[in-house]
């Protein structure tokens, strides 16, 4: 379902923070709002690029998979962030299919309307960029945990780099199944299993209904 969007909803992202009214109204006019239930996918390996997405509420796997249906997870989106970019910047292909973990709303913004966007706004063009360099440091950090870390510095660094600071305590807030663990630090589920048993055993996670809270003695150096 595609749905107009009022400058109430782009006032929030923030990638629009420094959009006047009169930008914001006019952009409005080109992004769209759509839904999508849990398990949609919103874009294949490969496939065309022809939009970004911006998550309003739910969240996002981005994910690449082989012909033997291996599947590694890229990163897990929400609210106020981007996917799909790059493609608009380069001209290239899907590199990772994206999938609807929960029922999401989204801002669609085609690849002329994006261009369009940067070509007249600074602000934007810096939010984009900002993005991208935030990636690029997840990326390479994430290639560091798996080089120098074992399986237990990888499920702890990963649950450390997911929580939320919450009434002075660090959580995990967010539904982790060991499965999605698994994808992301590329380990077995099996092996995941254990390690969490183990870190709740000494003591440096505790499980609370679907949350995870974190004790501080998890944390690692920097």
């Amino acid at each position: 379902m595609v749905i107009k969007v009022s400058t109430t909803v782009l006032r929030t992202v923030p990638l629009f923070a420094g959009f006047s009214d009169e930008q914001l109204a006019m952009l409005a006019q080109a992004v769209t709002r759509r839904s999508a239930p849990r398990g949609a996918m919103l874009m294949g390996e490969g496939d065309a690029t022809d939009s970004l997405y911006i998550v309003i509420s739910g969240r996002l796997k981005v994910m690449m998979g082989d012909a033997d249906g291996k599947e590694v997870i890229l990163a897990l989106l929400g609210p106020g962030e981007i996917v799909g970019e790059m493609g608009l910047i380069d001209d290239s292909p899907r590199s990772a299919t994206v999938i609807s973990i929960e029922p999401s709303e989204l801002l669609a913004i085609s690849k002329r309307e994006f261009h369009k966007c940067l070509a007249e706004n600074f602000d934007m063009v810096m939010g984009v960029m900002k993005g991208l360099v935030r990636r690029l440091r997840e990326a390479d950090r994430k290639i560091g945990s798996l080089a120098l870390l074992d399986v237990y510095g990888r499920v702890a660094r990963l649950l450390i780099d997911m929580a939320e600071n919450v009434n002075g305590q660090r959580i995990v807030t967010k539904r982790l199944p060991k499965q999605d663990i698994a994808k992301m630090i590329g380990a077995s589920r099996e092996m995941v299993s254990r390690v969490m048993k183990d870190l709740q055993i000494g003591g440096y996670i505790e499980p609370r209904g679907s949350t995870i809270v974190l004790r501080d003695k998890i944390l690692l150096p920097e």
